[in-house]
């Protein structure tokens, strides 16, 4: 598959374990299998959904009843986790993962979807329509950030 290629992602609900196999590489390598555990991923309102491509599980995204301490959105949900594994980047399947849960979000009446965005990510958060808030920070052992929200 070359770059750029369009091709569709089946996006299903996934179990937050099954997430781990494309957390890990993406956003922990290197680290134990144990950093993919987040906190709030067991709850009964969060859900996990997977990309598939055929049988095999590419990009995993995870959404959370959550606002933020400092920008109080409305109806909001916290997107974490959001991962494409390296081979099948530059495919779209990334946006077409988020696309997906936005929907779901929207079913469930939450009209805000806010994150913290890596500095690498940002670029490919504000061309979906997502916005920086506030200032650069820092997550210990991952990196700099910056909250991002879109109204859905």
């Amino acid at each position: 598959m070359g770059k750029n290629t369009v091709t569709t992602l089946v996006s299903k609900l996934i179990t937050a374990e099954e997430t781990y196999p494309v957390r890990h590489p993406v956003l922990r390598k290197g680290r134990p299998i144990a950093t993919c555990i987040l906190a709030g991923d067991e709850l009964s309102d969060t859900f996990h959904v997977g990309g598939f491509l055929e049988d095999k599980l590419v990009a995993v995204a995870s959404f959370y009843n959550a606002n933020h301490a400092d920008h109080k959105f409305t109806e909001a949900a916290q997107l974490r986790g959001m991962a494409v594994l390296d081979e099948y980047h530059g495919h779209g399947f990334g946006k077409q993962l988020l696309l997906s849960g936005e929907e779901l979000l929207k079913k469930k009446e939450k009209t805000t979807v806010w994150m913290n965005a890596r500095v690498s990510a940002v670029g490919f958060y504000a061309n979906l329509g997502y916005h920086k808030v506030g200032p650069i920070f820092e997550i210990p052992l991952v990196g700099e950030h910056y909250v991002m929200f879109k109204k859905i």
